[in-house]
């Protein structure tokens, strides 16, 4: 296995998500007017998992349990923990990453916060496998993410063009040698950045000083409707995804040696919806591979930073419908604001 270009030992992961029992619909969002029939078809979604009491990091702290169980290690082995976010973790001058670790029980661990929006796991995915790469004796490393949209800071339906944000948290142990039974190998990750891209999130007439200085919510729409108009309008942005998209996709696959061409099961998108995987991420797959593609987010919508490990966990059940049988293999594409995107190949083990 290689990580962007570095050589090293085969990394296995054992991935895990944790979901909130509690689910607002999509029909009662329409009746309410929340979401207009149009978003309502763009994106294709039936609902949304909303948690009405557990906060981010707690949600993280469940999902790290079942990824090590999973695995069938104790939280003691966890040499790094990598905890991935996109919003607020529940205090305003906290180190979550921490907090995870001592939950989990994980009181050897370094943990590392990583907070690089909805690539996230991706990125803390990527430092994960450096370690293991720089210190192959330190011990399985574990990754988790976890996001709570909640109200009044943050308008899971409205607050977005084109996304709707779902509460969870994900998590997978990594490691190398000996693999778990049902491990997933990975074979390549790659990652690419375009960071003259980051005033689509940013309010470019001023910094703030607080949190919601501007607005009492999270307002997406309002700065990505600014950057739209500066870079030249909608269809020039979404070009560039595509070939940001297709262009991390090619090197994951070349890295992994796949050739591109059908030998993949699937690749997996990015849980933003019917309208993006139509326009941006079908075609960009289809540069590359004949594979199809799904979106996984009819219930769960978009995780924030834990679509990728999300969409991993979907492969390593073994009674879900998208297993990936043994021998298998699969990508899974992630893209944060920044913005940056990763390509992970992985095969079943």
């Amino acid at each position: 296995m290689s990580t962007d270009g570095a050589a090293g030992p085969a990394v296995w992961l054992v991935p895990a998500q944790w979901l909130p029992p509690t689910a607002e619909k999509t029909a009662d969002a329409l009746a309410a007017g929340r979401i207009t029939a149009e978003e309502a078809d763009a994106m294709g979604y039936e609902q949304l998992p909303v948690s009405d009491g557990p906060s981010a990091p707690e949600m993280a702290v469940r999902a790290a349990r079942r990824a090590l169980a999973r695995a069938g290690l104790p939280a003691e082995d966890i040499g790094a923990l990598w905890h991935a976010w996109t919003y607020y973790q529940g205090h305003d001058f906290w180190s979550p990453a921490h907090y995870v670790a001592a939950r989990t029980g994980a009181l050897d661990a370094v943990p590392t916060g990583v907070q690089q929006m909805c690539n996230g796991a991706g990125a803390a995915l990527r430092g994960a496998l450096h370690q293991l790469t720089a210190q192959p004796g330190g011990g399985p490393v574990l990754i988790t993410t976890a996001d709570r949209f909640a109200p009044p800071g943050f308008d899971r339906w409205h607050g977005d063009y084109g996304v709707w944000y779902g509460d969870g948290a994900t998590a997978a142990v990594a490691g190398t040698g000996a693999a778990p039974a049902g491990a997933l190998t990975l074979c390549a990750l790659v990652t690419r950045a375009a960071p003259e891209l980051e005033s689509a999130h940013r309010d470019t007439d001023a910094f703030h000083p607080a949190p919601h200085t501007r607005s009492a919510a999270v307002d997406v729409r309002r700065t990505k409707k600014a950057f739209l108009a500066a870079q030249g309008g909608r269809q020039a942005f979404l070009g560039r995804l595509r070939r940001e998209t297709t262009a991390v996709l090619a090197a994951a696959l070349a890295e992994a040696g796949q050739g591109g061409a059908g030998r993949l099961s699937s690749v997996l998108l990015p849980r933003l919806g019917r309208a993006t995987a139509r326009d941006v991420y079908g075609p960009a797959v289809a540069e590359v591979t004949d594979a199809p593609v799904a979106d996984l987010g009819e219930r769960t919508g978009h995780l924030g930073a834990g679509d990728l490990l999300s969409n991993l966990a979907a492969l390593a059940d073994d009674s879900g419908p998208h297993r990936l049988a043994p021998g298998g293999c699969a990508a899974v594409l992630s893209a944060g604001a920044g913005f940056t995107w990763s390509a992970a190949v992985v095969r079943r083990t």
